[in-house]
């Protein structure tokens, strides 16, 4: 990635706001984005060491503070490369699982060249996971848990977001993630 004028968690929350939201990728996010109970933070991953101290903090402020819901954060350098990335989320869903967190928070990635297994570089539905930086996205198992019960057909959102994907082209996903950089 390279320097830019860009803010990474002013782009990090535009991302969320007008792709996440506003394509209804989750359909759980706009309630948390209007309740403010998204946490956005900026966290080096040139060391891995402290990058991962930095996630068990995160952890451990999500702890003490219930009225935050999720925590997004946002590497904002040290794993451009998304294989780096990849070994990065590994390590950190191994601490994860050491501290004690296993069934209490959980980590979905995001990485501008997120590339699913088994997919094309190119195919379209690699977006629904692609972001202006690469992230970390700390959930709440409860949280999740609570809203797949009342959302209907819940095991249908990661077809039905390929689905959007490919209807809006890999052209204009490439766009609207660009801009943001």
């Amino acid at each position: 990635m390279s320097p830019s004028a860009v803010c990474p968690l002013a782009a990090s929350r535009a991302w969320v706001e007008s792709f996440v939201v506003g394509q209804n990728v989750c359909p759980f996010a706009k309630r948390e984005i209007d309740r403010q109970a998204v946490r956005f933070v900026a966290l080096s991953a040139k060391d891995p060491v402290e990058a991962m101290q930095g996630l068990i903090d995160e952890c451990r402020r999500l702890d003490t503070e219930p009225e935050v819901e999720t925590t997004l954060i946002v590497l904002t350098e040290g794993v451009d490369d998304f294989d780096d990335y990849l070994d990065l989320l590994g390590l950190a869903e191994a601490l994860m699982e050491d501290q004690g967190y296993e069934g209490t928070y959980q980590l979905a990635s995001f990485h501008p060249d997120y590339c699913f297994h088994g997919a094309q570089e190119e195919d379209a539905e690699n977006y629904t996971n692609r972001s202006p930086w690469p992230m970390f996205h700390v959930l709440r198992e409860a949280g999740i848990e609570r809203a797949l019960a009342h959302y209907p057909d819940p095991e249908q959102i990661p077809q039905r977001n390929a689905q959007r994907m490919r209807e809006i082209s890999r052209l204009q996903l490439a766009e609207w993630l660009e801009a943001l950089r």
